[in-house]
């Protein structure tokens, strides 16, 4: 089994600031970090981190060497990664002093996949194989379509929600990765239990996973439902906190544990990530996520 994670990469520029600034305000920041990130990025380091090889494809612009080195340096493969002579993608930040964040993105690369190159990228992967997806790129439903005449297993982090989303054939998703907010804008409800049940009435043969902040994350199949609590820490930056619960969730199914224990290790690894600043350098190692659980 492989596994193909076809998503964004971007560089993170991160502002810290008082609070999250509002329409009409300026504000002084009191310091500026550049980071990689991108959600596609994040979560094949994490799958990365969590020790499965994982194979990324995407494009970068003029400014992605920064990405390209993240990648190698966590061991993700960047075979079927691609330039151009472009901006690439890149987000502005703001982490006010409660560790809340908003963030403004800009595609630039990240919306120049052409079906071809889908394609040709596809054609190495084959039934079973495993196929990773966010919100951040162009063609999603082609993307879609295309794993799911290959019988790629598909799963889905539909961030951010967008028209693209409604476009997609939800029924030919394996795995969903939400959170509230999303699950919310899919099912037109509110309720974590509410929306379990809507989004099992629609997609019975998928595995959803949803994530409720303070509130910890539930899951929910066909078969069974299990919840996982939080590991109570002082936040200092939550942005890659949802990415990293994605890449050790994905990993934990990969090498076959019980839905508990992957829970719980994911959990641990986006309790470690929030402790830390910025989105990729925040994610930790397996061998540090399970030190971590030892020891509680």
């Amino acid at each position: 089994m492989k596994v193909l994670n076809y998503g964004s990469l971007n560089v993170d520029y991160v502002y810290s600031v008082d609070h999250i600034i509002v329409g009409g305000e300026t504000q002084h920041s009191s310091k500026l970090e550049v980071f990689s990130g991108g959600k596609g990025l994040n979560q094949s380091i994490a799958l990365a981190k969590a020790g499965v090889p994982v194979y990324h494809a995407g494009i970068v612009g003029s400014d992605g060497d920064i990405l390209l080195d993240a990648c190698k340096e966590a061991g993700v493969n960047t075979k079927y990664i691609r330039r151009l002579p472009v901006k690439g993608g890149h987000t502005m930040i703001q982490v006010d002093k409660n560790a809340q964040n908003c963030i403004l993105l800009f595609g630039g690369a990240n919306q120049s996949l052409t079906e071809e190159y889908i394609d040709e990228v596809l054609e190495h992967f084959e039934a079973g194989d495993i196929l990773l997806l966010q919100n951040e790129v162009n063609k999603l439903d082609y993307i879609i379509d295309r794993a799911y005449d290959r019988k790629l297993v598909v799963a889905l982090n539909p961030s951010p929600y967008n028209e693209k989303i409604e476009v997609c054939d939800l029924s030919k998703i394996s795995i969903f990765l939400l959170n509230e907010i999303e699950g919310a804008q899919i099912t037109g409800l509110t309720e974590p239990d509410d929306i379990l049940a809507s989004m099992r009435k629609r997609f019975p043969e998928a595995k959803i996973v949803l994530t409720l902040g303070k509130d910890g994350a539930r899951y929910s199949d066909k078969d069974c439902e299990y919840e996982q609590p939080i590991f109570p820490v002082k936040a200092v930056d939550t942005t890659a906190a949802g990415d990293t619960f994605t890449g050790y969730f994905l990993a934990g199914l990969i090498r076959g544990m019980e839905i508990p224990d992957i829970l719980r290790m994911s959990a641990k690894a986006s309790s470690i990530a929030v402790t830390r600043n910025g989105a990729v350098q925040s994610i930790p190692k397996r061998e540090e996520v399970e030190a971590a659980l030892s020891a509680d």
